[in-house]
């Protein structure tokens, strides 16, 4: 299954950047292509949401669980939706100056092998900016010393 995985060290708490991941409900706020959430179902530790994320007049629906190991661990595993496979990590590490280093990893799997193969350099691409935009909303809301924020993937 294709994977892409990005480690960043960031100025923010891992209690904060889990926070942020965790508030699946504000997706639509900030993150691109994400048109609407619902929260199905959270207990604390496991949730259950659907997901619609749309770009021009494709719309699609996924459905996750999400395990919740705070502050150290987020995984979120793909229950229903268009594609065969949408499953990732976020570990969140607390670093000696007060930061995390953030390490997500995502595999795939299109139901369509010929379109996985099209599709696949773009979901890079895609992947790339939602990463960057949890890294923006998080200097929205936590202050903006993202100055010593580095990929490392």
């Amino acid at each position: 299954m294709p994977g892409i995985r990005e480690t960043r060290t960031l100025p923010y708490s891992a209690e904060q950047m889990f926070d942020l991941v965790a508030d699946v409900a504000n997706y639509p706020e900030f993150l691109p292509w994400v048109v609407a959430t619902r929260v199905r179902s959270d207990d604390g530790t496991e949730m259950v949401a659907d997901m619609l994320v749309g770009f021009k007049a494709l719309r699609e629906k996924f459905t996750s669980r999400v395990i919740k190991d705070r502050p150290g661990r987020l995984e979120v595993i793909y229950v229903d939706g268009p594609m065969r496979d949408l499953d990732n990590v976020w570990h969140f590490r607390s670093t000696p100056d007060g930061g995390c280093e953030l390490d997500f990893c995502v595999e795939f799997s299109f139901k369509n092998k010929m379109f996985e193969m099209l599709a696949g350099q773009y979901f890079d691409r895609a992947f790339r900016k939602m990463v960057a935009a949890f890294e923006t909303r998080a200097a929205e809301l936590y202050g903006s010393s993202s100055s010593s924020a580095q990929s490392v993937a």
